[in-house]
């Protein structure tokens, strides 16, 4: 996935490494996490497969830089990937994963992780001016709408998977407030 989200930022216009990775940290960041180390890593791959190109450029005063293109066949992988079916809908969700177990711990404890998920699980909302500038600002380099409805339609689900996360929350909470006193002897 991060290969087709690097191509994808590549089609939109040539860029450095640098300014891939700082474009992947202002937008795909919020739904796809990626080291710096990994972007270059998969730089060199993409490179390597043919997908992209880089062009050396000599600077006066200022380090050389490497401008990275996307050629023809990476345009191809890139429109292939958006047009394949999902292989499998199976969800990877390590918070469900540790929620399954947590009757390891208290109630108390439950109660209080129940309490933080939100605001440690759910940064769209609370962030959603920081993320909405430079989506603008790019949004104004590629001079296309139409893509800029996409980059929305992702904030929007953003926003909503918080608000179901919240209320699933707030649901967890009231059922295990309300089994909390019914077996004192049940406090792990």
């Amino acid at each position: 996935m991060l290969k087709h989200g690097i191509l994808g930022l590549l089609n939109y216009g040539d860029m450095t490494g640098y300014e891939i990775n700082a474009v992947f940290k202002d937008s795909l960041n919020y739904f796809w996490q990626a080291q710096t180390s990994q972007i270059y890593r998969e730089l060199q791959a993409l490179e390597k497969n043919g997908w992209i190109t880089s062009k050396h450029v000599e600077q006066k005063n200022k380090p050389d830089k490497k401008i990275l293109s996307i050629t023809e066949e990476g345009k191809e992988e890139l429109g292939r990937w958006l047009r394949e079916e999902e292989a499998s809908h199976l969800m990877r969700s390590p918070l469900l994963m540790k929620t399954f177990f947590r009757g390891e711990c208290s109630i108390e404890e439950n109660i209080e992780y129940f309490r933080s998920l939100p605001e440690t699980q759910a940064p769209v909302t609370e962030e959603k001016e920081s993320i909405l500038v430079p989506l603008r600002e790019y949004q104004t380099i590629i001079n296309d709408p139409r893509k800029g409805l996409f980059w929305k339609f992702t904030l929007d689900y953003g926003e909503m998977h918080e608000k179901m996360l919240r209320e699933w929350c707030e649901k967890c909470i009231k059922e295990l407030e309300a089994i909390k006193d019914e077996d004192p002897a049940d406090q792990r």
